[in-house]
């Protein structure tokens, strides 16, 4: 752990941060972004991890919101890529807040799968060593993003009817990646696929409930709002290139109501970042929930005022606006609509005091 604690703290540099920045910048201008599959996204993915911009600052320790300017910024560029970095970079987080670095290999590049669908479900059937540790594992993973270009997966598993988290070389027998799972023409470049396991070997990370039951679940789901965040983002720089050049009444309108959404998305994050910086040991439940909704909420926003302003016209002839515009969508279903809301509602009615005094 001491370890890990001295990367996140190099992490959290402003040298290293200008550092990640540059790295970004280089791959935007080196790469045909955004990729159309997971073949033309594997090299980005790669220059990304093998040049350090993964070594993020962790949550919660001072410096969320640069770690979520790395996300945002590579949002900016491909959307699938950031789903696969993210992924890569939340399983870093995660070993790290389950002090477990030293088991597992530092130079993997990490898909990180949690979904639970009924169709879909892995096992955890025996123990393979004294410590119980090591464990052998079969059944199947949906939505298993980047399977295809991923050296190990970190991923929930059942162990007596508990869940736990696992940690699984790929490249290894009993474990075959299909192509069955993922029909989706946007988000196609992550290829979440699923991933069926025979008898394949694994490594419990954490706690029985370690995924779920810990400070970084929802701080990490926080972070994910600032995917939907940077792919917005990008699609507004598309629209204030253009009324550079064009004065349209019309657009400029677009323009200015689309600067009012990212404006309170900025917002929103920052404040979100803070508060789990002060208080990295709480609950962000409610914190992140409310990033989640916001955001959701500017994201569609900028795609109706965008599209509006811009007609056919990049939709037809611009392909990474037509790319991200297909993406986007996809990609906030992460959220779950009504129910999120339903479940911020639930938090807000068990508050004794007001949330909504403007106080600091």
């Amino acid at each position: 752990m001491a370890k890990q604690m001295a990367l996140s703290t190099l992490a959290s540099s402003s040298a290293a941060t200008e550092q990640r920045c540059r790295i970004i910048a280089d791959l935007g201008l080196q790469s045909a972004l955004p990729a159309t599959d997971i073949t033309a996204l594997a090299p980005s993915l790669a220059h990304l991890i093998d040049a350090g911009a993964d070594r993020l600052p962790l949550p919660g320790q001072g410096d969320t919101l640069s770690r979520w300017q790395t996300l945002a910024d590579v949002a900016g560029l491909d959307l699938s890529l950031v789903k696969l970095f993210e992924g890569h970079t939340d399983a870093l987080a995660i070993i790290a807040e389950h002090d477990a670095c030293a088991l597992v290999p530092a130079d993997a590049r990490w898909g990180m799968w949690a979904a639970e669908p009924p169709f879909a479900r892995v096992e955890i059937e025996q123990s393979c060593d004294a410590n119980g540790n090591d464990v052998t594992i079969s059944g199947r993973k949906a939505w298993c993003s980047g399977a295809p270009i991923l050296t190990h997966g970190l991923m929930t598993a059942w162990q007596d009817g508990a869940q736990r988290l696992v940690a699984v070389a790929l490249d290894q027998p009993g474990v075959n990646v299909t192509s069955q799972g993922w029909e989706a023409v946007g988000m196609a470049a992550t290829a979440s696929v699923e991933v069926e396991f025979d008898h394949a070997r694994a490594q419990l990370i954490g706690p029985a409930g370690g995924y779920l039951d810990r400070p970084g679940f929802w701080q990490g789901g926080a972070g994910i709002a600032t995917c939907w965040f940077g792919g917005a983002r990008a699609l507004g720089e598309t629209l204030r290139a253009r009324a550079k050049d064009n004065g349209n009444a019309h657009l400029l309108a677009h323009l200015g109501a689309v600067d009012v959404a990212l404006e309170s998305a900025r917002a929103t994050l920052r404040e979100a970042a803070g508060w789990i910086d002060a208080h990295p040991r709480q609950s962000a439940q409610l914190v992140a929930m409310r990033a989640r909704a916001v955001i959701e909420q500017v994201v569609n926003e900028v795609i109706h005022h965008t599209g509006r302003a811009l007609g056919a016209g990049p939709y037809c002839r611009d392909p990474a606006f037509a790319q991200r515009m297909a993406d986007l969508p996809v990609f906030l279903r992460q959220s779950h609509a009504e129910r999120d809301l339903e479940a911020l509602g639930q938090e807000l009615a068990s508050l004794n005091a007001s949330p909504w005094r403007l106080i600091l």
